[in-house]
């Protein structure tokens, strides 16, 4: 059974395309093209479900046409619209040596001044303006917005799923 901690987020298959058993897959990582990997996770009833994959092709940048072994049809495809794609993470790791903003949501934020306390857990990557911002969910509850600045990250552990930083003083408290 794949647990959650064990994949990142990669994308959203679409609808079907042709009567072949294609789908449209909206990807917002394109690790499954960049790594030699046979499979992706697709989650079905809120299963984690390992289809492999039979070929694909880019339509656009954000964009496949994906074939999956076992789903010939459109009524199989059909099935399948809608469903959220997760790459597994030991596939990626050691893929390149930048990680996709991907791949670190799920991954605990430590304050590295504060005894490596949790900050909390990155539950996405804002990085559609210059100043990429993790989207923290605090032990609390409470949402926070922190800066993915370089120079405030002190490391990255990948086995643990954890990002230490260090912070200017009175940014957690705005």
């Amino acid at each position: 059974m794949i647990r959650p901690e064990e994949v990142f987020p990669i994308g959203r298959l679409g609808k079907p395309h042709g009567i072949k058993g294609e789908l449209s897959f909206m990807f917002t990582d394109d690790v499954f093209d960049r790594v030699d990997a046979d499979y992706i996770v697709v989650e079905t009833d809120g299963i984690l479900v390992p289809f492999f994959m039979e070929e694909y092709r880019f339509k656009t940048a954000e964009t496949a046409l994906l074939k999956l072994e076992g789903i010939d049809t459109v009524e199989r495809a059909r099935e399948l619209t809608n469903c959220n794609v997760f790459f597994p993470r030991k596939l990626a790791e050691g893929a390149d040596d930048d990680m996709s903003w991907a791949q670190i949501v799920g991954f605990r934020l430590v304050d590295a001044t504060n005894n490596n306390k949790v900050i909390g857990e990155i539950c996405s990557v804002d990085d559609t303006t210059q100043n990429v911002l993790f989207e923290v969910t605090t032990p609390q509850g409470d949402q926070l917005l922190v800066p993915a600045a370089e120079e405030f990250i002190d490391g990255i552990d990948t086995d643990k799923q954890e990002i230490r930083v260090t912070l200017p003083e009175g940014l957690l408290d705005l």
